[in-house]
């Protein structure tokens, strides 16, 4: 009797095939730096190079990985180059990738703790390792009142924060009828985009969001913040969220934290701090200066796929008060009714993000963190401070540049003395190059470029390199 045909990819064939892939993983970090940091795609290149249509039939596996480097190569940007110093980092690391093929392989859908009781009781207990590794308040950890979850991003754990912040505000009536247009949320000029987007999916609507003044070095300045909350109580307006950041995106800014938590007391509102990028560098106890104020904070989040060698995503979100969170998102349909749900002791992680579904990512972050040790992570971050303090030190030495910014940590933003044009024209011809990729800002109305240091694999030959070619690139154009 013939057997039934499966379509299916067996045990032998995915062992076989899967290290394929991580041979061809591997030997990809190994020749990285020979591929231009930017893509050189043209737009539509990539779709014209792939079939109109989907196969009938099957393919092999080897001319599916073929096809990663033929077609699919030419159109990557090259994320984990040692030359990549545009944005903030997305890194990534082997115990990261590791973890995260287990993840895959395993396929947890963690949404309650019955669906996968060490998903949840991981997760739970490495947020509070980075509590301690952070020196982060005692009242994020799970054995307290608060706790930390793994988000995607800081995008949604700010958006996370906003809606709790709004229900304790309207005693978690708004969730029932909406918003009334009252509510008023702050943050500096300099705070991400995710706040103004936040504030457009929560209901406050994006004219109901403060920009606060910034000082001389891009952070938010607290009189003008006091002063605003003000305005807007006479106004007869509700003041409920502040978000401070410990780190902008534009130029490293870090906000004044303990006095902006000090006025956020005094109205009884929300304080959230966002330190996605540079909350990594508490792992190091003398950057942990820029969590000042930090016991005044309701929620706080940082990313770990940005600069501690979890690829992405991964953001860690902490929260003072886990009963505001939940209560603002917890909903229960019959179909998620279980025994242990119902008695309370266990965690259902489900009530802490928007979406229902979440995949076991913290196992990602349990390897990098056993791999490296925390002496590996302090060292490979001083190590980035270090390189990128070398950069701003020969900026200033360079009588053509400037530094647009102070550098705090791993960002320097710097510019050409002479003007807007020139630096576009820098950054543009060092991007189309290939050897290495950067991006701007716009800082007091000028523009600046920015170099951050945290790509996993950055060396000091590769800051030396970049530096060089900046210089060579700056002469041609005189």
């Amino acid at each position: 009797m013939a057997t039934e045909k499966s379509f299916h990819m067996m045990p032998d064939e995915f062992r076989r095939h899967g290290h394929a892939v991580v041979d061809w993983i591997a030997d990809y970090y190994a020749r990285i730096e020979s591929f231009p940091v930017v893509s050189q795609a043209e737009p539509g290149q990539i779709r014209a190079s792939l079939p109109a249509d989907p196969p009938l039939k099957g393919e092999p596996f080897p001319a599916i990985l073929a096809d990663v480097e033929k077609l699919i190569l030419p159109g990557i940007t090259h994320w984990q180059s040692p030359n990549f110093y545009a944005f903030f980092p997305s890194n990534a690391s082997g115990p990261g990738i590791l973890g995260d093929l287990l993840s895959s392989g395993l396929g947890v859908q963690g949404m309650l703790w019955a669906t996968s009781p060490a998903c949840t009781e991981l997760e739970a207990h490495v947020l509070d390792w980075l509590v301690h590794m952070l020196d982060l308040p005692q009242k994020f950890l799970s054995t307290s009142s608060g706790g930390g979850v793994i988000q995607d991003t800081a995008s949604s754990a700010s958006l996370c924060a906003l809606l709790a912040a709004r229900e304790q505000a309207t005693n978690f009536a708004s969730n029932a009828r909406g918003c009334d247009g009252k509510l008023v949320a702050y943050t500096s000029s300099q705070a991400h985009s995710s706040l103004e987007k936040g504030a457009q999916i929560a209901g406050i609507g994006k004219d109901n969001l403060r920009s606060i003044e910034v000082d001389e070095n891009f952070a938010m300045r607290p009189e003008p913040l006091a002063r605003q909350i003000e305005q807007d109580l006479r106004a007869g307006l509700v003041p409920f969220f502040v978000c401070a950041t410990v780190g902008t995106t534009s130029s490293n800014a870090i906000d004044p934290v303990a006095e902006i938590g000090r006025i956020c007391r005094e109205n009884s509102l929300w304080l959230h701090v966002d330190a996605a990028m540079s909350g990594t560098a508490a792992v190091c106890p003398e950057f942990r200066h820029m969590h000042a104020g930090l016991e005044h904070a309701d929620s706080y989040c940082f990313n770990p796929h940005k600069w501690m060698f979890t690829n992405f995503d991964c953001d860690c979100f902490f929260v003072a008060d886990r009963k505001a969170l939940i209560q603002t998102l917890s909903v229960l349909p019959e179909y998620l009714r279980n025994k242990a749900t119902e008695t309370g002791a266990v965690i259902d992680y489900r009530d802490w993000q928007i979406p229902l579904g979440r995949r076991f990512r913290s196992l990602k972050l349990w390897f990098v963190i056993r791999h490296y040790g925390v002496e590996g992570l302090q060292h490979h971050i001083r190590q980035h401070v270090a390189l990128a303090q070398n950069f701003a030190g020969w900026v200033k030495q360079d009588d053509r540049f400037e530094l647009a910014a102070p550098a705090p940590l791993n960002l320097v933003c710097f510019r050409l003395l002479s003007g807007d044009h020139k630096n576009q024209e820098l950054m543009d011809r060092l991007n189309r190059s290939g050897d290495l990729y950067l991006t701007h800002t716009r800082l007091n109305d000028r523009m600046a470029l920015r170099f951050c240091v945290g790509q996993t694999n950055t060396e000091a030959r590769h800051v030396a390199r970049a530096w060089k070619r900046i210089q060579e690139e700056a002469q041609k154009m005189r």
